[in-house]
């Protein structure tokens, strides 16, 4: 079974080769990328998967990013992903183990609401939503039935408003 790790006990250089492995080098341009530049992952929130044999298969990185409404106030965010697993691993369950020891680790009583761009039939099952998300925007291409947000309370969710980094 899948060992889950702190990714901050992993070399920078190896997870960049599983990240490359899972989405190619032109990763860089997805714009999840843009959403989150200049921030660095958030070491507490980021988890590494070894298979039995302690190789790293893969990662899933939690990163500070901000809703910006009309009016300029940013409202923080944490983005999950990219959740990253080697192609011949895929379908092993290493994805599912990341993806619930890192919301895991969010307090529920404490944490910001958790978006992220993927497939809500898959990310649904830990309450993932696109229904809140109709009036937001990104920084590149996206499909807005991919861009998906947790949160205990929709209701506090902003209506509209500009995805970016978190700068406060």
């Amino acid at each position: 079974m899948a060992s889950i790790i702190p990714l901050s006990n992993v070399e920078s250089d190896m997870i960049e080769q599983v990240l490359d492995r899972a989405f190619g080098p032109e990763r860089y341009a997805r714009t999840a990328y843009r959403i989150r530049t200049g921030m660095k992952w958030l070491e507490a929130l980021s988890f590494a998967a070894l298979d039995d044999d302690d190789m790293l298969v893969g990662t899933i990185q939690l990163w500070p990013v901000a809703l910006t409404d009309p009016d300029g106030r940013a409202h923080p965010l944490l983005m999950v992903g990219p959740v990253a697993v080697l192609p011949e691993q895929q379908g092993e369950g290493y994805g599912q183990a990341l993806i619930s020891a890192a919301l895991g680790s969010l307090d529920p009583k404490a944490s910001f609401p958790q978006v992220l761009i993927g497939d809500e039939p898959y990310y649904g099952r830990w309450g993932f939503s696109a229904a809140p998300t109709s009036g937001w925007r990104c920084p590149g291409p996206w499909e807005p039935e991919r861009l998906l947000v947790r949160c205990d309370n929709p209701a506090v969710l902003l209506r509209e408003g500009m995805l970016g980094p978190w700068n406060g």
